[in-house]
């Protein structure tokens, strides 16, 4: 047989028996005088095999440790093997379908996904009603509304599950008292006024204000005085972790009415 005969005997492509040539999956046959490879009936059993072992799911380098014991012994501990790796896969598999389902459901309840998800179902909550808020006021969304949920998306993927849950939870506590969300994009009203003011603005102070009213006192204990003070202390200029690259996104009023913000809910943690 020629190999266009053998490859359509076989069902593979003469690139693949050419291939497979190559990587000494299959013996190089005779040859006629004019050059041409002549292939037997052996030739064709052989790469019946190959095919069967790749269409089992093994790769190239696997079928080739297959071949190499004539004695046919290795075949069942490759297989055996193959068998454990796709039943990990499929554990994968079903795990990814259920984080999508996850997903796809936040966008059915909350009317499409947030630009910065795919986030938890409790932080798409959040977001929906941040969103109902914004589309509730006057004019544009304040960009500091926008700053504030890719943050919250930032940590949720870094703060480990426990620390997402609960802080999932203290926003939920907070967004759910009367007002709390008017109030909050009130806040966020008042830094974006900061956007091309001096640190020695007044309304530095104003915002600053504002922003630490808007945590309840019941927070501020849940997260304890030790949390105000790290977070105070990572605010200085020399410091080079999450923090300054927390401040950085801020313009340098933004920045000193949230440091501000922050020592006062630190007195207030006292």
């Amino acid at each position: 047989m020629r190999i266009g005969e053998l490859a359509g005997l076989i069902g593979v492509s003469t690139r693949a028996v050419r291939h497979y040539h190559h990587l000494g999956l299959l013996p190089e046959p005779e040859r006629r005088a004019n050059g041409y490879r002549e292939y037997g009936l052996r030739d064709a059993v052989a790469l019946a095999r190959v095919r069967r072992l790749t269409e089992l799911g093994l790769g190239l380098d696997e079928v080739r440790d297959v071949l190499a014991d004539d004695a046919g012994r290795e075949l069942h501990e490759v297989l055996a093997e193959l068998d454990a790796d796709l039943a990990r896969q499929e554990e994968e598999i079903r795990a990814r379908r259920g984080r999508l389902a996850a997903v796809r459901r936040q966008a059915e309840e909350h009317g499409g996904l947030p630009a910065e998800g795919p986030v938890s179902d409790e932080l798409a909550a959040l977001f929906a009603q941040m969103a109902r808020t914004s589309a509730a006021r006057p004019g544009p969304e304040p960009a500091m509304a926008a700053k504030e949920r890719e943050v919250l998306a930032l940590l949720e993927s870094t703060g480990g599950e426990g620390g997402n849950k609960r802080m999932v939870e203290l926003l939920a506590e907070m967004a759910a008292a009367p007002g709390a969300m008017d109030r909050t994009y009130e806040v966020y009203g008042l830094l974006d006024a900061l956007a091309e003011a001096g640190t020695d603005d007044p309304r530095v102070e104003q915002a600053a204000q504002a922003l630490a009213d808007c945590i309840p006192d019941a927070v501020i204990a849940a997260l304890g005085r030790e949390h105000w003070e790290r977070a105070a202390g990572a605010g200085a200029e020399a410091d080079g972790g999450f923090m300054a690259a927390y401040y950085a996104q801020f313009t340098p009023a933004q920045a000193q009415a949230v440091r501000r913000a922050i020592q006062l809910l630190t007195e207030r943690a006292g």
